[in-house]
Protein backbone atom coordinates (compact mmCIF):
# COMPACT_ATOMS: atom_id res chain seq x y z
CA UNK A 1 0.00 0.00 0.00
CA UNK A 2 0.96 3.74 -1.00
CA UNK A 3 1.25 6.01 1.91
CA UNK A 4 2.60 9.64 1.74
CA UNK A 5 6.01 7.87 3.29
CA UNK A 6 6.89 6.20 -0.05
CA UNK A 7 7.07 9.50 -1.56
CA UNK A 8 9.50 11.57 0.80
CA UNK A 9 10.84 14.24 -1.94
CA UNK A 10 6.94 14.96 -2.12
CA UNK A 11 6.82 16.59 0.84
CA UNK A 12 9.42 19.75 -1.75
CA UNK A 13 6.60 20.56 -3.73
CA UNK A 14 4.05 23.40 -3.23
CA UNK A 15 1.00 21.11 -3.76
CA UNK A 16 -2.33 22.85 -4.29
CA UNK A 17 -5.62 21.83 -2.97
CA UNK A 18 -9.18 22.74 -3.83
CA UNK A 19 -9.44 23.94 -0.21
CA UNK A 20 -6.38 25.99 0.08
CA UNK A 21 -7.18 29.50 0.67
CA UNK A 22 -4.01 31.25 -0.33
CA UNK A 23 -3.86 34.15 -2.52
CA UNK A 24 -1.85 34.14 -5.67
CA UNK A 25 -1.20 38.07 -5.27
CA UNK A 26 0.46 40.10 -2.08
CA UNK A 27 -1.35 43.03 -1.35
CA UNK A 28 1.44 45.16 -2.85
CA UNK A 29 1.43 43.20 -6.11
CA UNK A 30 -2.58 43.87 -6.37
CA UNK A 31 -1.71 47.55 -5.33
CA UNK A 32 0.35 47.89 -8.31
CA UNK A 33 -2.28 46.46 -11.26
CA UNK A 34 -5.46 47.36 -9.23
CA UNK A 35 -6.80 50.28 -10.65
CA UNK A 36 -6.61 48.41 -14.26
CA UNK A 37 -9.67 46.27 -13.34
CA UNK A 38 -13.04 47.81 -13.86
CA UNK A 39 -14.99 47.36 -10.40
CA UNK A 40 -17.73 48.77 -9.29
CA UNK A 41 -19.25 48.09 -5.94
CA UNK A 42 -22.86 47.13 -5.15
CA UNK A 43 -25.24 49.60 -5.65
CA UNK A 44 -27.63 50.71 -2.67
CA UNK A 45 -30.69 49.93 -5.05
CA UNK A 46 -30.30 46.95 -5.05
CA UNK A 47 -29.60 43.90 -7.33
CA UNK A 48 -26.54 40.80 -7.36
CA UNK A 49 -23.32 41.96 -6.77
CA UNK A 50 -20.23 41.32 -9.06
CA UNK A 51 -17.83 39.58 -8.50
CA UNK A 52 -14.98 41.74 -7.16
CA UNK A 53 -11.89 41.09 -9.85
CA UNK A 54 -8.74 40.21 -7.58
CA UNK A 55 -10.84 37.45 -6.28
CA UNK A 56 -11.57 36.39 -10.34
CA UNK A 57 -7.95 37.03 -10.67
CA UNK A 58 -6.61 34.47 -7.99
CA UNK A 59 -8.83 31.70 -9.44
CA UNK A 60 -7.24 32.29 -12.35
CA UNK A 61 -3.39 32.62 -11.08
CA UNK A 62 -4.44 29.75 -8.79
CA UNK A 63 -5.51 27.68 -12.48
CA UNK A 64 -2.41 28.44 -13.90
CA UNK A 65 -0.25 27.71 -11.26
CA UNK A 66 -1.11 23.59 -11.10
CA UNK A 67 -2.07 23.54 -14.47
CA UNK A 68 -5.58 22.72 -13.39
CA UNK A 69 -9.18 22.07 -15.45
CA UNK A 70 -12.24 24.62 -14.70
CA UNK A 71 -13.67 22.00 -12.70
CA UNK A 72 -10.86 22.16 -10.72
CA UNK A 73 -11.74 25.66 -9.00
CA UNK A 74 -11.41 25.45 -5.10
CA UNK A 75 -14.11 26.04 -2.72
CA UNK A 76 -12.86 29.65 -2.22
CA UNK A 77 -12.94 30.78 -6.06
CA UNK A 78 -15.77 32.49 -8.01
CA UNK A 79 -18.04 30.48 -10.26
CA UNK A 80 -16.28 28.73 -13.42
CA UNK A 81 -18.69 30.60 -15.50
CA UNK A 82 -17.74 34.22 -14.10
CA UNK A 83 -13.88 32.94 -14.31
CA UNK A 84 -14.45 32.29 -17.80
CA UNK A 85 -16.41 35.35 -18.29
CA UNK A 86 -14.16 37.65 -17.06
CA UNK A 87 -11.00 35.80 -18.74
CA UNK A 88 -12.30 36.29 -21.96
CA UNK A 89 -13.78 39.69 -21.50
CA UNK A 90 -10.13 40.91 -19.81
CA UNK A 91 -7.94 39.16 -23.07
CA UNK A 92 -10.26 40.62 -25.44
CA UNK A 93 -10.05 44.10 -24.24
CA UNK A 94 -6.18 44.28 -23.84
CA UNK A 95 -6.07 44.35 -19.97
CA UNK A 96 -4.27 41.30 -19.41
CA UNK A 97 -1.74 42.47 -21.86
CA UNK A 98 -1.90 45.85 -19.91
CA UNK A 99 -1.27 43.90 -16.91
CA UNK A 100 1.45 41.95 -18.08
CA UNK A 101 3.85 45.27 -19.53
CA UNK A 102 2.87 46.57 -16.22
CA UNK A 103 4.54 43.96 -14.31
CA UNK A 104 7.45 43.76 -16.15
CA UNK A 105 8.16 47.41 -16.46
CA UNK A 106 7.66 47.68 -12.56
CA UNK A 107 10.23 44.55 -12.67
CA UNK A 108 12.92 46.35 -14.82
CA UNK A 109 12.76 49.26 -12.96
CA UNK A 110 13.56 47.19 -9.85
CA UNK A 111 16.86 45.52 -11.63
CA UNK A 112 14.96 42.20 -11.14
CA UNK A 113 14.49 41.37 -15.13
CA UNK A 114 17.66 39.67 -16.83
CA UNK A 115 17.44 40.76 -20.33
CA UNK A 116 19.94 38.49 -21.92
CA UNK A 117 18.18 35.42 -21.22
CA UNK A 118 14.58 35.84 -23.05
CA UNK A 119 12.36 32.82 -24.45
CA UNK A 120 9.19 32.78 -26.13
CA UNK A 121 7.24 29.74 -26.92
CA UNK A 122 4.12 28.66 -28.82
CA UNK A 123 2.56 25.77 -29.08
CA UNK A 124 -0.58 25.40 -30.98
CA UNK A 125 -2.82 21.82 -30.83
CA UNK A 126 -5.20 20.25 -33.43
CA UNK A 127 -8.51 20.57 -32.39
CA UNK A 128 -9.73 16.75 -31.96
CA UNK A 129 -13.22 17.69 -33.22
CA UNK A 130 -12.30 19.95 -35.98
CA UNK A 131 -11.66 23.48 -35.03
CA UNK A 132 -12.06 27.03 -36.26
CA UNK A 133 -12.61 27.73 -40.02
CA UNK A 134 -9.29 29.71 -39.95
CA UNK A 135 -8.14 26.57 -39.79
CA UNK A 136 -8.86 25.46 -43.35
CA UNK A 137 -6.82 28.65 -44.70
CA UNK A 138 -3.54 27.01 -43.06
CA UNK A 139 -3.57 23.64 -45.60
CA UNK A 140 -3.76 26.26 -48.09
CA UNK A 141 -0.08 27.45 -47.10
CA UNK A 142 0.93 24.63 -46.86
CA UNK A 143 1.70 24.47 -43.12
CA UNK A 144 -0.38 22.50 -40.54
CA UNK A 145 -1.98 23.79 -38.10
CA UNK A 146 -1.09 22.57 -35.07
CA UNK A 147 2.47 23.85 -35.91
CA UNK A 148 5.25 25.29 -33.22
CA UNK A 149 7.06 27.92 -33.20
CA UNK A 150 9.61 29.36 -30.57
CA UNK A 151 11.75 32.91 -31.06
CA UNK A 152 14.80 33.46 -29.05
CA UNK A 153 15.76 37.10 -28.81
CA UNK A 154 20.00 36.79 -28.55
CA UNK A 155 21.96 40.46 -28.22
CA UNK A 156 23.84 41.75 -30.90
CA UNK A 157 27.77 41.30 -30.61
Amino acid sequence: MLTPASFPSLGQFDVASRTDDRKQLSDEQWFIIEDLFPWEPPSESGGRPSVPPRAVLEALLWLLRIGGRWKDLPDWAPSESTCRRRLRAWTESGLLTEVWARLIELTDELGEMDWEHLIADGTFCRAKKGGISWATAAKATGQPPWSSWTVTALPSE
